[in-house]
């Protein structure tokens, strides 16, 4: 049994798939507060498998204890949290009680149930400025932002842990730029509110949700001027997470590393596949740089080949096609039933 902490989100959602394909029974425990109850419907419906679904409060050490005790897992993949940058500036505390605290009373729970293999979704967030490109493991960290910094300090905790008992089993993942969609089109990413990343605001502007798109910012040193950044599809992040826990269960460790293709597209790049996908143009107009973005960065994913025998194969076209399925079926997000 593997739990699955936010199993229910857009990257824990696709993940739930490939555990289910696998063969692997899934506990989801999700509070609902930035997902749907629909999505995991539509889990059992895409791998006519049964989850099981537990609704509960990741701070809360009894419930934790008791989530995982009834579940009779061996092993968490860890979603849970906060996750938007400009977001976590405004509301600095949230995001250290959710992240951070969050984390801490799920190990102390998973340590009372003499459970010790976790995968953790980290971010490239935590490299901050880039020092050099592309990112390797070893690259310096240092988050510029109250959302890096959570997942900064939960990557230290691990690694004290693992310090204090090398019988833990901890695979810290960094991710690149999820998007896309399972293929069938019944999960994808739903945002709520305006989206904060660029897929789906371009996909709600294809859909009519939206007027248009603003870029921000055309002065950058990148070919078109628009910030570059490494976009993965989340089937084959769900993918690394197996991968991630089939090394774990070779030998107790605390591994890191990142997921991402390795491969830059600008701004305009994405826009130009995305109008190839859905057929239609997509109306943008540039605008000021937003204070903290950097101008470029992506993935060295060679480590993640290694250690994990893992690398993404969904190129652009089909991360835009999966997206415009998905959107186009779904105008309203899981709203749309």
């Amino acid at each position: 049994m593997i739990f699955v902490t936010g199993g229910a989100g857009y990257i824990g959602s696709h993940t739930c798939v490939e555990l289910l394909n696998a063969g692997h029974d899934v506990t989801v425990f999700d509070n609902f507060c930035n997902s749907q109850p629909e999505a995991l419907r539509r889990v059992e419906r895409i791998t006519c498998k049964q989850l099981h679904v537990i609704k509960g409060d990741i701070c809360n050490l009894a419930e934790m204890k008791h989530a995982l005790q009834i579940s009779g897992a061996h092993a968490v993949i860890h979603f849970a949290g906060l996750k938007a940058v400009g977001d976590s500036e405004e509301h600095p505390l949230q995001y250290y009680e959710n992240n951070v605290k969050g984390t801490l009373t799920l190990l102390q729970a998973m340590m009372s149930c003499g459970i010790k293999t976790i995968v953790f979704s980290s971010s490239a967030t935590v490299y901050g400025i880039p020092k050099f490109l592309p990112y390797t493991e070893a690259h310096p960290l240092a988050a510029t932002n109250t959302y890096g910094q959570t997942k900064l300090t939960v990557e230290h905790m691990l690694h004290d842990l693992y310090r204090s008992d090398t019988a833990w089993h901890i695979g810290i993942l960094r991710y690149f730029n999820p998007v896309g969609a399972h293929a069938s089109g019944l999960i994808g990413e739903d945002p709520q509110g305006t989206p904060n990343n660029l897929m789906p605001f371009v996909a709600q502007v294809a859909v009519g949700r939206r007027e248009f798109l603003n870029v921000w910012g055309n002065d950058y040193d990148t070919p078109d001027g628009t910030g570059v950044r490494d976009y993965i599809h989340v089937v084959d992040l769900a993918l690394g997470h197996l991968a991630a826990l089939n090394r774990l269960q070779t030998q107790a460790q605390c591994l890191t590393a990142n997921l991402g293709t390795g491969i830059g597209y600008s701004v305009l790049d994405m826009v130009r596949a995305f109008e190839q996908a859905c057929s239609k143009p997509i109306p943008f107009q540039f605008s000021p740089r937003r204070a903290g973005d950097i101008a470029s960065y992506f993935a060295d994913p060679k480590l993640a080949a290694e250690l994990l025998n893992w690398q993404a194969k969904r190129d652009l076209a089909t991360m835009c096609q999966d997206t415009w399925r998905w959107q186009s079926q779904n105008p309203l997000g899981y709203s749309s039933v």
